[in-house]
């Protein structure tokens, strides 16, 4: 069955995808960004040997705090 998850809410694309697991077309589109979304990209808080890097953790800490404190005003 071919769905038009363009005119689906998210929600009811979320739900979809619940029951429809195996459809990476839903999956895809679910976790597509839409057109026109801009993107901020941050630095890797490891390394590829996996060893951390201490101020990119520091800044993304941050950020995470900053968008707390905006969700909870």
């Amino acid at each position: 069955m071919n769905r038009n998850f363009e005119t689906m809410s998210k929600a009811e694309l979320k739900a979809y995808v619940l029951e429809h697991r195996n459809d990476l077309e839903a999956i895809r589109y679910l976790f597509r960004i839409p057109p026109g979304v801009e993107v901020k990209k941050y630095p890797p808080v490891c390394t590829e040997d996996g060893l951390p890097i201490e101020e990119n953790i520091r800044m993304m800490e941050k950020v995470i705090q900053k968008k707390i404190a905006q969700d909870q005003h």
